[in-house]
């Protein structure tokens, strides 16, 4: 019997059991079956906010009752992916799931069955035009809005016949809209900036005037698209756009993360009045910047700005944490202690280093990153002989042994972080491609350097 087929047999005969519930019965279900599972749990979330982590069992099975459950948009993640769910009163739910092709064989059972696969559906058509997409921002705008209005009517067609079909309620009706209509928005918002990083040209003053008009029918403090990521995704575009546009006032796109990230700060400052909205924007800004740009003197001037914008001032908001672990990291200054293994678990100290080290960290998920490093170093290692190089991995397991059986390590020493979220918070490494370099002593000589960068050698002088 196929995998597939004992799946749809667990998932039957469940679903026989919490379908026979009393009419009064107002407890939820949800639970599924992982093939060829990553990790041995599923998360189950609202808002970011994580509701219950469920285990695994021997069949790689999960499942949760609740006593009740508010209706609403839910999502689950089995690490490194994840999608969402919608619950109304008295939905029971199942989900198969494959984590070789998560996105593509997510199939939901069960009371709520119908909305929740009519999501994937337009999820995964979607998806697809996002990759055939990349040749419509090189055209001239004529050809652009008649392609994309083309696919955009075909999306609305598909919208009311299973709206119809389904007859599901307004509420989620809200979600299943403003995919397709965000979905349009973000090409729109996309067009002038990639335009003009394809063609070299500013498209903006041949736009019509009322090209932005869809603007007015969003509504930006609604506190319920906030975590619904075809809206994050309008917002990084328009946001983009917004930037750009107001940096330079050609529509020509820049390379420059700090300026652009200062511009967008200020844009959310006066787009956004709903405090709670305002914060959560204010707070995917702040991160993005911080992934991209590792300029120490830069961060501090961003998170200074993002500060006084910003009044979360929770216990959980991490971007003051990062704020607050990158003044730590200065040069000339100890490097915060962090608990590191080697492969046999025994427990290093950075103390101890006596040459001149390069920390960099890696994940068994871009292996072939790691081997462009590797051969990176053994050319650095020619001319600078009495560096040592430290290799960190970030993985919250035991595969990077079996990575590290086939790679030849270039005379690194390889080691893990004992406490994966020590390490990231301490060190802040929002990043894969830091590095830190460590003076003979152990203090700090550049604590956001990158191996990868073409001018890297010049650090180590």
């Amino acid at each position: 019997m196929s995998h597939l087929t004992k799946a749809g047999l667990f998932l039957c005969s469940l679903l026989l059991i919490i379908s026979c519930g009393k009419d009064e019965d107002h407890s939820a279900y949800f639970g599924g079956q992982v093939l060829n599972p990553k990790t041995n749990y599923v998360i189950f979330s609202k808002d970011d906010k994580v509701i219950d982590t469920l285990r695994l069992d021997k069949d790689n099975r999960f499942s949760i009752k609740f006593d009740s459950l508010t209706p609403g948009l839910y999502s689950f993640k089995h690490d490194p992916d994840y999608q969402y769910v919608y619950f109304e009163q008295n939905d029971s739910i199942m989900v198969s799931i494959d984590a070789d092709d998560f996105d593509n064989s997510v199939v939901f059972s069960g009371r709520g069955e119908e909305k929740n696969n009519f999501m994937m559906e337009l999820s995964l058509l979607h998806e697809a035009d996002r990759e055939n997409s990349y040749s419509i921002y090189g055209y001239e705008y004529p050809k652009f809005k008649e392609t994309i209005d083309s696919t955009y009517k075909k999306r609305m067609e598909f919208y009311k016949k299973r709206k119809a079909a389904i007859r599901w309620s307004d509420a989620f009706d809200f979600y299943a809209r403003s995919r397709v209509d965000l979905n349009y928005y973000t090409k729109k918002e996309y067009y002038p900036y990639v335009y003009a990083r394809r063609t070299g040209k500013e498209i903006g003053s041949q736009l019509p005037k009322d090209f932005y008009d869809f603007r007015k029918s969003i509504d930006f403090n609604d506190p319920a698209l906030i975590h619904y990521s075809p809206y994050l995704r309008y917002l990084s575009a328009m946001l983009n756009n917004m930037s750009i546009a107001e940096g330079k006032k050609t529509g020509i796109l820049t390379e420059a993360p700090y300026q652009n990230s200062m511009e967008k700060l200020d844009i959310a400052d006066s787009v956004f009045t709903n405090e709670q909205v305002k914060n959560q924007v204010l707070n995917n800004i702040a991160f993005s910047y911080l992934l991209e740009d590792q300029n120490i003197d830069n961060n501090k001037k961003f998170l200074d700005r993002y500060m006084k914008l910003s009044t979360d001032g929770s216990k959980d908001n991490e971007i003051r944490r990062i704020g607050n672990a990158i003044q730590v990291l200065k040069d000339g200054t100890e490097l915060p202690e962090v608990k590191l293994v080697d492969r046999d678990n025994r427990p290093f100290d950075v103390d101890t280093i006596k040459n001149q080290t390069v920390i960099f960290f890696w994940t068994g998920c871009a292996r072939a990153q790691l081997e462009d490093l590797y051969e990176k170093i053994k050319a650095l290692k020619q001319d600078n002989p009495k560096v040592d190089f430290i290799a960190v991995n970030v993985d919250e397991d035991n595969e990077w042994k079996k990575v590290l059986a086939h790679e030849d390590s270039a005379g690194v020493l390889h080691l893990r972080a004992a406490d994966f979220h020590e390490l990231r918070d301490k060190w802040v490494i929002t990043n894969i491609n830091r590095t830190i370099i460590l003076e003979p002593g152990g203090t700090i000589k550049n604590a956001f350097a990158n191996l990868s960068d073409v001018e890297f050698e010049e650090e180590l002088k």
